[in-house]
C-alpha cells in the first residue's frame, strides 16, 4: 500500500499498504505509457490478496495473531535489511509520528486477521474499504461524495443479507475496526513520508509493529512460531502480503500518477473475492457479487471525484 493523500482511498487491503513513492513530473503519460505501472499495481494487489487467502490456510497452525507476528517480523528485518534508515538525528515528533503509525499497521493487520479468521476474505476486505472510502468522503466535503457513501451503504446492506445475518457479526465489527485503523495508516503513513526519506519511515514504522505484535503472538501461539512449516508458510505471507506489493507500487507510482493508483487500489474487494474462491473455495453469492460491486463503484467514483476537483482548482491557480 502506498502513502496516498488524506483525500484518497487506497485499498490495501490494509494490509497490503507500502510506501509512496513521488510521481515524477516527467511521467510518461498516455495509455501505452501507462500499461507497465499498471500492470505492477495489478500484480501487487494479485499479490496481497492470494498472501491473504495463505494466511488463512496458516491460521490453524499458528493462530491468527500468530500470522500477523510472522509477517510483520519478517517484513520489518526484511524492509530493516533492504532500506538500512537512519536511527539517529531524529526529532521527538518524528519518532513520535512513527510510532502511532507503527500502532496503526499493527492494528491493521491484527484486527484484519482477526476478521478472516470468521468471515470470508471478499466481504472482510470490502467492509475493511470502506474506512479509507469515509476518510475520501470527510476530506473531499463535496455533496457529489454523499452519493458514493449512499452507494458503499447499499452495498454494506446487501453484504449483510439487509442485517448481516449470513456473516459472523464478531467478524463483520473487527472488518470495520481494520478498516478505521487502515484510514488512521494513510494519515500518518502521509506524516511519515514526509518527515523521513524515501521507505526509512515504512521500516522503522514495521519493525515498531512487530515488536509490538510480537507479546500477542508469543502469547497465543508460543511455540508453534518456530516450527519450520509454519515458519515458512509465515515468511511467505509476508512476501506476498507485504515487500512484494511495496516494492513493486514503488516502481508503479514513479510513473503512474497517484490518482490512478488509487482507482486500481479500488478493485482490492474483487480480487479478493478471486483469491478466497480459487485458494479458499469462498465462493459469492450473487447478492454478496453485487455488494461488492457497489462498494468498488463508489470508491472509484471518490477518487475520480477527488481528481477532478484538483484538476479544476490547478486551472484556476493556471489561468
Amino acid at each position: 500500500m502506498t502513502t496516498p493523500s488524506a483525500a484518497t482511498p487506497s485499498t490495501a487491503s490494509g494490509q497490503a499498504h507500502g510506501p509512496a513513492a513521488p510521481v515524477q513530473p516527467g511521467a510518461p503519460g498516455g495509455r501505452r505509457g501507462s500499461l507497465g505501472p499498471v500492470g505492477l499495481v495489478l500484480a501487487g494487489g494479485i499479490s496481497v490478496q492470494f498472501g491473504g487467502a495463505l494466511a488463512v490456510t496458516l491460521m490453524p497452525r499458528a493462530g491468527a495473531l500468530g500470522v500477523v507476528t510472522l509477517r510483520l517480523l519478517v517484513a520489518a528485518v526484511v524492509l530493516m535489511v533492504l532500506c538500512r534508515p537512519r536511527l539517529r538525528g531524529h526529532s521527538r515528533a518524528d519518532w513520535g509520528t512513527v510510532i502511532v503509525f507503527g500502532l496503526a499497521m499493527a492494528a491493521m493487520n491484527g484486527l484484519f486477521y482477526q476478521s478472516v479468521a470468521r468471515i470470508p476474505l471478499g466481504p472482510a476486505v470490502t467492509l475493511e474499504v470502506l474506512g479509507p472510502l469515509a476518510l475520501s468522503v470527510l476530506a473531499s466535503r463535496r455533496a457529489v461524495n454523499l452519493v458514493w457513501a449512499a452507494l458503499a451503504l447499499v452495498g454494506v446492506f446487501l453484504l449483510g443479507g439487509g442485517g448481516f445475518s449470513g456473516l459472523d457479526p464478531l467478524g463483520v465489527a473487527f472488518a470495520l475496526a481494520a478498516g478505521a485503523m487502515w484510514a488512521a495508516y494513510i494519515v500518518f503513513s502521509a506524516r511519515t513520508g514526509r518527515r523521513f526519506p524515501q521507505a526509512d519511515g515504512l521500516a522503522l514504522a514495521m519493525a515498531v509493529a512487530a515488536v509490538l505484535f510480537l507479546p500477542l503472538g508469543v502469547l497465543e501461539s508460543g511455540t508453534k512460531l518456530l516450527d519450520p512449516t509454519t515458519f515458512a508458510l509465515g515468511a511467505a505471507v509476508a512476501v506476498l502480503s507485504s515487500v512484494l506489493p511495496y516494492t513493486l507500487e514503488l516502481l508503479a507510482l514513479r510513473r503512474l500518477p497517484a490518482s490512478t493508483f488509487a482507482i486500481l487500489m479500488s478493485l482490492e474487494p474483487a480480487l479478493a473475492a478471486t483469491a478466497g474462491f480459487l485458494v479458499l473455495d469462498q465462493a459469492l453469492a450473487a447478492t454478496e457479487a453485487a455488494a461488492i460491486a457497489l462498494v468498488i463503484a463508489a470508491s472509484m467514483g471518490a477518487v475520480r471525484t477527488q481528481v477532478g476537483r484538483g484538476r479544476v482548482r490547478k486551472a484556476a491557480g493556471g489561468s
